[in-house]
């Protein structure tokens, strides 16, 4: 989406933002873009990009993951055999460590600027085992929002966080039944977890821009017990009218935040709350571009949050409803085996052995 879009989208209703959130609304402009972190076991990191895109266009603006000059960059194409064109631009770099990955996140001027994101790396030696964790993690953008998890189950939190391929083919395999079911109820759940949390965050927001101010402190004690109630209204308000009209209208003439801190506050505050809305709004409405994330690791896996790919290698999606309410952490965890303890053990074991059988011998 263009920045004057996002701009514009800023002073759009809630209920409107929540509609083009849960659409995933994609710029066509936009490379899919892959990352691949092979992590080797002193630390370093080859990181690899690749993006495709149907037009070879490739602006600094649409570029969801940072890379320079200092990359191997490589442009290629590749033609089907319905003659369609894809314009592929790969980028490749050897990090020492996950602190030269953050430096490059810091200094990120494309699309996924205003995101902070940084990379982890953990190393642990257990004598038989050597460990390693790696991890890149997404700040949450809300202040005041729910947790998903708040309102999904295990199944519907792990079909929500799945890549699209994997719930594509879940539409159309032999529970196709299921899944579709599934995916009607994770839709309705993560609304309501949205509207929820925009109203919990423009609460929020509210609260602190008048904590200060005389006569306040009921005004917010009152709008955090309604709550609910407030959603309510909303959702059956929005309900009778698509595309956020009635909310915008309600908000607009006074009539919803009369209705819940009353005349008399709603003169004294209006300010302050319409300014609320816009900052909630903004922190909901996130200037960001999706793309994947792939991990390698090394060694044989022992834990992960991710999802394999084809090719067998862990893959997550990134959207940004992941890292709404809550950090959106994408880990994998690996071990191998340190040949030199193993066969220090055997033998420290076998001269064990030895001692006591030589004992035994001079006892009888």
């Amino acid at each position: 989406m263009k920045k004057s879009n996002y701009n514009a989208m800023k002073r759009k209703p809630l209920i409107l933002i929540v509609t083009l959130i849960l659409t995933s609304v994609v710029s066509c402009d936009d490379p899919v873009t892959v990352v691949t972190n092979i992590v080797h076991p002193d630390g370093s990191v080859t990181r690899k990009i690749e993006m495709r895109n149907i037009v070879n266009k490739f602006e600094n603006s649409s570029l969801q993951v940072p890379f320079n000059n200092s990359w191997v960059i490589k442009d290629t194409m590749e033609i089907s055999e319905k003659g369609d064109t894809t314009w592929i631009k790969t980028a490749e770099k050897l990090f020492k460590n996950v602190g030269e990955i953050n430096m490059d996140y810091k200094q990120d001027s494309g699309a996924n600027k205003d995101i902070s994101r940084y990379a982890g790396f953990k190393k642990t030696f257990k004598w038989f085992n050597t460990e390693f964790r790696y991890s890149e993690t997404i700040d949450k953008k809300m202040t005041y929002g729910y947790p998903v998890s708040a309102y999904l189950n295990k199944e519907e939190l792990l079909y929500f966080r799945s890549p699209a391929e994997v719930q594509e083919a879940g539409k159309n395999g032999a529970d196709s039944t299921k899944v579709r079911a599934l995916n009607d109820s994770v839709d309705i759940k993560t609304e309501k977890w949205l509207i929820k949390s925009l109203v919990s965050e423009w609460i929020g927001e509210f609260s602190e821009m008048t904590k200060n101010k005389d006569g306040a402190r009921p005004v917010i004690d009152s709008l955090k017990l309604r709550e609910n109630d407030f959603y309510e209204y909303v959702k059956i308000a929005n309900e009778k009218e698509s595309g956020g009209d009635k909310f915008d209208s309600l908000w607009t003439n006074g009539i919803l935040l009369k209705k819940f801190i009353g005349n008399k506050n709603y003169e004294l505050f209006k300010a302050e709350a319409d300014t609320a809305l816009e900052k909630a709004s903004g922190n909901v409405w996130v200037n960001f571009k999706g793309y994947s994330v792939r991990i390698a690791m090394p060694g044989s896996l022992i834990g992960t949050n991710g999802f394999l790919d084809s090719s067998k290698v862990l893959i997550w999606p990134v959207k940004s409803e992941y890292f709404l309410t809550e950090p959106y952490e994408m880990w994998a965890e690996s071990k191998i085996p340190n040949r030199w303890a193993w066969i220090v053990s055997g033998v420290f074991l076998v001269f064990v052995l030895t001692g006591i059988i030589i004992r035994i011998n001079k006892k009888g």
